[in-house]
């Protein structure tokens, strides 16, 4: 496989040995204030003890319900250290979505940014052994911010709504925690992380992984995509996203280099961090340096420390001309495409060699794993440049996902795991990935699973049944189309044209109600009323036939 920079370890472990060679080496730099190894060593020790203190211990689940910030970082490495595993949760997320995770996964403790904190109050319920921590993003700053902070963060002097009954305030009670005795047992093997993903199908499933898939990943990451210990790395890229946990926070610790962290990403901000912290290595989406170079002010900034950008292409592709244009922008930049992976496999399945690059791919498998191309529907590996069903085979097998048997076996065929991603292999080893077989939806960098939107849009009390489709968005890379059956009582009073589509504001206030009850990247674009939805003669539901133009094999429209 990979020979790993300092042995065979948890992560975590890294860390402290970064902390005892390298103590005052910044580990994050927050909008200028600098955290070393060592005092983030001391912090995650903090929090794995404040966690101890409340009856926690190996196999509880830790979910993190927070944009990024250092305090993230901290609550992931303490609740590993621990022995917990961390669920990351989305911070968009509504009260339905949260409280599915909170419950599924029987949560004993949340740590909560401020603006989140009745949401997740709330999700929680009252479930007895459930601990909320509340994070202010505001309490690591500087006295004298080197980059602009987005409007979100409350400053020094601003007011704070009061918190909910019984909330633990995160900094108060790494401040109250005694000193941290390490969990001597802790196997490569034990689960880490629970990665909420959808599988080929299906509602969000928790993907188990483990301490092992973490460390291989990540070191994969770190060779392919040549980050080094003394690179500085910028991170804007969610860290609740499995790509952005990887190289915001992983290879960071791995390598022992230093990242720059930003709340959400802001061209402005990006700009500043690059010049004040000599920015080397920054891992984005691929829509991102087209928002850079569009800065009024772009070109006044001293870019020349950035060394790589490895990029993903949502919404905009990756092209040559676009990495050319970074490139002369940037002064010399290197940029690429990072690659290919899955949430149920840590991702990072193939990579970018950085040394090898070839434009309109994905990269070629990453050591140890191996990559097969497959027809979909009858199983037969096919030749190199026939394109088929991707499917992923790991020296770190796939654990499965958490309570779900049937939809573990599901992806699995032999060992080799399931995709439903749809791509080719040329000659040379290099991946191209084409499009998604299964249902999932890309939105933005978001995956969006059709299954659960359509659920919550029944809840609404007009709505017999709903289907909901991806079709192509030059700005967010797919965008959701709902077609909605009315009940009979709604139906009545609703006027539509030849083509589904409403006179009045009927899909506007029912999207308006989406954007109240479900996150934003998952609220439909546009929504189309039927008298019928298309089904199989089990009674399954056939979107595809509602992408397909012409075909129309359900009732008549609503006249």
């Amino acid at each position: 496989m990979i020979d790993y920079r300092h042995g065979r370890r948890p992560l975590h472990e890294y860390l402290r040995l970064h902390a005892r060679a390298t103590p005052h080496k910044a580990a994050i730099v927050w909008y200028g204030r600098r955290i070393s190894y060592a005092e983030l060593d001391d912090l995650s020790d903090r929090f794995a003890q404040s966690l101890r203190d409340r009856g926690l211990a190996q196999g509880d689940v830790v979910a993190l319900f927070m944009h990024n910030c250092p305090e993230y970082v901290i609550a992931h490495l303490g609740a590993q250290k621990l022995g917990a595993i961390v669920s990351p949760c989305n911070p968009h997320a509504r009260l339905y979505e949260l409280a599915h995770q909170l419950t599924e996964l029987d949560a004993a403790a949340v740590v909560a940014g401020e603006e989140g904190l009745a949401l997740a109050h709330e999700a929680i319920g009252g479930r007895a052994g459930c601990h909320l921590y509340a994070v202010r993003y505001g309490d690591m700053l500087p006295a004298v911010l080197a980059i602009d902070v987005p409007p979100c963060i409350a400053l020094a002097g601003d007011v704070h709504p009061p918190w909910p009954a019984e909330t633990l305030g995160f900094a108060q009670a790494l401040a109250a925690a005694g000193p941290f005795e390490s969990v001597p047992d802790l196997a490569m093997d034990d689960v880490a992380l629970m990665a909420y993903t959808s599988g080929t199908t299906g509602l969000p499933k928790a993907a188990m992984l483990s301490y092992e898939c973490a460390l291989y990943k990540t070191a994969a990451t770190a060779r392919s995509l040549d980050i080094r210990p003394d690179d500085v790395l910028l991170a804007d890229v969610p860290l609740h996203h499995i790509s952005g946990l990887i190289t915001g926070l992983n290879a960071v610790i791995y390598c022992g280099a230093t990242v720059v962290m930003l709340g959400r990403f802001d061209a402005t901000a990006v700009l500043q961090a690059i010049e004040a912290c000599r920015v080397s290595w920054w891992y984005t989406m691929a829509p991102s340096l087209d928002s850079v170079m569009a800065c009024e002010d772009a070109s006044s900034y001293e870019l020349s420390s950035l060394r790589i950008t490895a990029a993903t292409s949502f919404g905009t592709v990756l092209t040559r001309e676009l990495g050319d244009a970074w490139r002369r922008f940037t002064g010399g930049c290197q940029v690429f495409e990072t690659g290919y992976g899955l949430s149920e496999t840590h991702s990072s399945d193939a990579l970018m060699p950085a040394d090898a690059v070839k434009w309109g791919t994905n990269g070629k498998p990453i050591p140890g794993t191996e990559l097969r191309i497959v027809d979909p529907d009858t199983g037969t590996v096919l030749p190199a440049g026939s394109p088929g069903e991707i499917q992923v085979r790991s020296p770190v097998p796939f654990k499965g996902y958490w309570m779900r048997p049937e939809a573990t076996r599901a992806m699995l065929v032999d060992g080799w795991v399931r995709t439903g991603d749809i791509g080719a292999i040329d000659e040379e080893g290099y991946l191209r990935f084409i499009g998604r077989h299964k249902e999932m939806i890309k939105v933005w960098s978001y995956s969006v699973f059709p299954e659960e939107v359509e659920a919550i849009l029944a809840t609404h009390p007009d709505v017999r049944q709903a289907a909901v489709v991806g079709l192509p968005d030059p700005d967010r890379g797919e965008a959701l189309q709902a077609y909605v059956v009315l009940k009979e009582a709604a139906s009545r009073d609703i006027r539509v044209d030849g083509f589904g589509r409403p006179r009045d504001r009927t899909d506007q206030r029912l999207i308006e109600w989406c954007l109240e009850h479900m996150s934003h990247y998952k609220v439909p674009r546009s929504i189309v009323f039927r008298d019928g939805l298309p089904a199989a003669g089990n009674g399954k539901l056939l979107r595809r036939m509602l992408r397909e133009p012409g075909i129309l094999p359900f009732g008549p429209r609503i006249a």
